[in-house]
C-alpha cells in the first residue's frame, strides 16, 4: 500500500475508490484515522482550531469528504501513513509541478522568524523522491553538521563516585555510611569537563530516532556519519529532564535551532499550535503567516535601494483611542523620503475574475484597509494576494472612496517573487 498522499491546499480527500479521479484518495482505515485526528484537536482563543484547516463534509453518492484549507505541511498517522499538504502555487501553466512547489514552499518557510533553519542546501536533494518529513530531517542534519564542524561543546558535569583515590570534595554522610570499614576509599563529588552534556545527549537520541524512521538513503548516510562524532556521548533516556537542563546563551547559541528541531522529532512538538497526539503528529504551517513573512522578507530586499523605511507588524495604532482598544497592525508600513506612508497587507486567498462579487475580496478586509487609511493618515493602501491562473495578466484593480481613500490590489507571483515585487516597487514610485 502506498504510504503517502501528496495534495494541494483546498483540495478534497475521499475514501471512495470510485471517485479517485475527482478527489485525492485515502484507504478507509487511514481516512478514519485522519477524521479522528481532526476531532482530537480543540483550538484555544489565540489559535485556529484544526477544523479551520481540515473540514469534514458529505457529498451524496461519494460519502464523507475532508477539505484542506490554508494550512500546509505534514500529518503523520500512527500507522506510518503520511498526508503531505503543499501550497497551491501558480507557475503559469497547468503543470502541477510538485517538486518545484516543494522548493518554493521551503524558501517561504525559511523566511519565517520562528522556523529553525539557518543554512539549508537544497541543490543535492532529490526533491521529487523526498517527502516533506524527509526534507525536514535533512534540515536538522545540516544544522548538526555545522555544529560538528565548529566543534561540539563540552561542559563541567557534576559527578558523585566512590573512588580509590581522593578527588574533589568528600560527601561526609555518604563517606561514613559507605566507607567506615574501607579507609582506602573516598566518596566524593567532583566536576569533570566532558562532552556528555544534556544538549549532546539530546542530539544523539534524535539522530538514533531518525535513523530508525528515515527512509531516505541520503539522510541515512548523513546520520551514520554524524553519529561517529557522538560516539563518546550517551543518548538521552529522559527527554524532558535533559531539555529542562538546556540553556541557550552566548556560549551555546549554536544549539538553538538544533534543540528546537529535536523537540519536534523527540517530543512530537510542532512549530505551530498543532503538536503530537496519540494518533498522529503534525508539522503544519498557516499559509497566511507564511505568505506574509515571505513577502515581507523579499520586499525588504527589493526596496533596499530606495532608502525608504520599512516596518512589519507595525504597532501603536488603535481603532479607538479612549480607551486604547482594538489594536491595528498592518503587515507592512513603508515611509517614503517625503514622510508619506504606504500600507501593504497580505492575504493568502485566490481571487476570482468576477467583478460582481468584488473578485472574492472580503468585505471585512476592506473595512480593515479603510481603518488603516484613517489611522495612518494615508490614502495609499495596497492589498497583496497570490497570483493564480485565473487572474494572471488581469488589469489593475483599484477601489476609491469619496473621501480620498484608495485601495489597490497587487497579485504577487510567488513562483518568481523577486521580479514580481520589482514591478510593485515601480508602482509605488509613481
Amino acid at each position: 500500500m502506498k504510504k503517502i498522499i501528496e495534495i494541494r491546499e483546498f483540495e478534497k480527500i475521499s475514501c471512495n475508490p470510485d471517485f479517485e479521479s475527482e478527489y485525492a484518495f485515502l484507504p478507509e482505515n487511514v481516512f478514519r484515522e485522519l477524521v479522528n485526528f481532526i476531532h482530537a484537536y480543540a483550538g484555544d482563543e489565540a489559535h485556529a482550531d484544526a477544523l479551520d484547516f481540515l473540514r469534514i463534509g458529505y457529498r451524496r453518492n461519494v460519502g464523507d469528504i475532508i477539505s484542506v484549507n490554508s494550512y500546509v505541511g505534514l500529518i503523520q498517522m500512527q500507522n506510518g501513513y503520511q498526508v503531505q499538504v503543499l501550497p497551491k502555487i501558480d507557475f503559469g501553466s497547468n503543470d502541477r509541478n510538485l517538486t518545484e512547489t516543494k522548493r518554493v514552499f521551503l524558501r517561504m518557510l525559511r523566511s519565517m522568524k520562528d522556523f529553525p533553519c539557518k543554512v539549508f542546501n537544497e541543490s543535492n536533494l532529490k526533491m521529487d523522491r523526498m517527502t516533506l518529513y524527509e526534507i525536514f530531517i535533512n534540515m536538522y542534519l545540516q544544522e548538526v553538521r555545522i555544529l560538528v564542524k565548529h566543534g561540539i561543546k563540552s561542559s563541567y558535569i557534576s559527578r558523585k563516585e566512590n573512588l580509590n583515590f581522593y578527588k574533589g570534595k568528600i560527601i561526609v554522610t555518604e563517606q561514613i555510611k559507605r566507607n567506615s570499614a574501607h579507609g582506602e576509599r573516598f566518596y566524593t563529588r567532583y566536576d569533570e569537563y566532558q562532552v556528555n552534556r544534556a544538549e549532546n545527549r539530546i542530539i544523539k537520541a534524535t539522530l538514533q530516532k531518525l535513523q530508525s524512521i528515515s527512509s531516505s538513503a541520503e539522510n541515512q548516510k548523513e546520520i551514520r556519519q554524524l553519529l561517529t562524532a557522538f560516539e563518546m556521548i550517551s543518548p538521552s533516556v529522559n527527554y524532558q529532564k535533559d531539555f529542562s537542563k538546556v540553556v541557550i546563551d552566548r556560549s551555546t547559541k549554536e544549539y538553538d535551532m538544533i534543540m528546537r528541531w529535536s523537540r519536534v522529532f523527540l517530543l512530537g512538538k510542532s512549530f505551530t499550535t498543532f503538536s503530537g497526539t496519540t494518533n498522529a503528529r503534525a508539522l503544519l504551517f498557516p499559509m497566511e503567516k507564511v505568505f506574509e513573512s515571505y513577502v515581507s522578507q523579499q520586499l525588504r530586499k527589493v526596496m533596499a535601494e530606495t532608502g525608504w523605511e520599512i516596518s512589519t507588524q507595525d504597532k501603536g495604532r488603535y481603532l479607538f483611542d479612549s480607551p486604547k482598544q482594538f489594536a491595528l497592525r498592518p503587515d507592512i508600513v513603508i515611509i517614503r523620503d517625503d514622510g508619506s506612508k504606504i500600507i501593504l497587507d497580505t492575504k493568502w486567498k485566490s481571487l476570482t475574475d468576477k467583478p460582481r462579487i468584488n473578485y472574492g475580496i472580503s468585505q471585512a478586509d476592506m473595512y480593515q484597509m479603510y481603518a488603516y487609511a484613517k489611522k495612518y493618515h494615508t490614502s495609499e493602501i495596497w492589498l497583496l494576494y497570490p497570483q493564480n491562473a485565473e487572474m494572471r495578466g488581469h488589469d489593475d484593480i483599484m477601489f476609491r472612496s469619496a473621501d480620498g481613500v484608495k485601495v489597490q490590489i497587487f497579485l504577487v507571483d510567488v513562483a518568481d517573487i523577486g521580479e514580481s515585487l520589482k514591478i510593485l516597487r515601480e508602482k509605488l514610485h509613481r
